[in-house]
């Protein structure tokens, strides 16, 4: 599927990018400043070889590139893949997007949906949204792929939050305690998995970016479009700064939680220690006289069975009350 953009104007003079996609075997606009490619075909892969003269990489080329191959320059185009999030909401994935800096259009190649091209789309799509060049509309792109990432790191981090509260809340029931503790465990899990993969997709970015600021300076781009690729290495920048804070509160809470686990479980082991110490000074008194001995006194005894009771007990309570003194119960 080809989505094309090109540059259209308001009543009142606005202009913002026209989406249009484009039908089978439909020529591409001369006009076209945007081509979005999802899931292409070979023959659209073609079609817009044809059109722009660059090579579109194929599915199989965009999974399988060696790092050195992530970026370069070929016949006048700037060819740069970054690695971006999708289906954050259930099961985050990264995926290889290719993004071709022709001289007449940006060409976006992609065999998934991050939500940051379907927002960029929309808002390029309004007045005022975005300006008709290649250079702003991949600037435009990259700044809301940025700012989707920074989403995704505020709820990250507003869940680690209610995750913190929750792991130092005291609660009454230990049994509860311990099935809630395998539940924060898993998911601090998954939010760590998570927040790898917004750490990886952040150094793709910003390899791009360090890469369009040299670039940019040779082919001399306006100073305006210099900064905006400055202010993204920036924003990058605190949002890589941002995901290492919030990978040591994972890490922190993780510890915590294994160490309330250790000591959920070394209370238990303490309990059978206990009452493994409060029933052998009773069990050492029933085994002696339980020996098959001919000479024994005690058996001989009108009082010997009350006695052999009574020291039983006390030899099973005084340890009970020596622990309690103690405070270890």
């Amino acid at each position: 599927m080809i989505i094309v953009h090109r540059p259209a104007r308001t009543p009142e003079g606005e202009t913002f990018l026209e989406r249009v996609m484009l039908a089978r075997d439909e020529a591409i606009p001369a006009d076209a400043v945007w081509i979005d490619m999802l899931e292409p075909t070979r023959a659209e892969e073609k079609l817009v070889d044809a059109h722009f003269g660059v090579s579109v990489p194929t599915r199989e080329d965009t999974d399988y590139l060696e790092p050195s191959e992530l970026i370069y320059a070929e016949n006048g185009a700037r060819y740069m893949t970054m690695r971006l999030l999708h289906n954050v909401a259930q099961d985050a994935q990264l995926a290889n997007v290719c993004f071709i800096l022709a001289r007449s259009a940006l060409i976006t190649v992609r065999h998934n949906e991050p939500r940051a091209f379907v927002l960029f789309a929309h808002r390029a799509g309004r007045p005022g949204g975005a300006r008709p060049t290649p250079e702003d509309i991949m600037a435009g792109l990259v700044e809301t792929i940025i700012d989707r990432v920074a989403e995704v790191l505020q709820n990250v981090g507003e869940e680690i939050n209610a995750l913190s509260r929750t792991v130092f809340e005291p609660k009454p029931d230990p049994g509860k305690r311990n099935a809630e503790f395998q539940d924060i465990v898993q998911t601090l899990g998954h939010h760590g998995d998570l927040l790898g993969k917004c750490r990886e997709s952040l150094l793709s970015i910003e390899r791009v970016m360090l890469y369009l600021s040299v670039a940019y300076r040779s082919a001399r781009v306006s100073k305006e479009m210099r900064d905006q690729v400055r202010s993204n290495q920036r924003d990058l920048q605190s949002l890589e700064e941002h995901a290492t804070f919030l990978g040591a509160k994972i890490q922190f809470l993780l510890d915590a939680t294994l160490g309330l686990v250790n000591i959920e479980q070394n209370n238990i082991i303490k309990l059978f220690s206990v009452m493994a110490v409060v029933f052998m000074p009773p069990t050492l008194i029933a085994s002696i006289y339980g020996m098959n001995f001919r000479v024994m006194p005690e058996l001989e005894w009108s009082f010997g069975y009350p006695l052999a009771i009574f020291s039983m007990l006390f030899a099973a309570v005084a340890p009970y009350l020596f622990f309690r003194w103690k405070k270890w119960l």
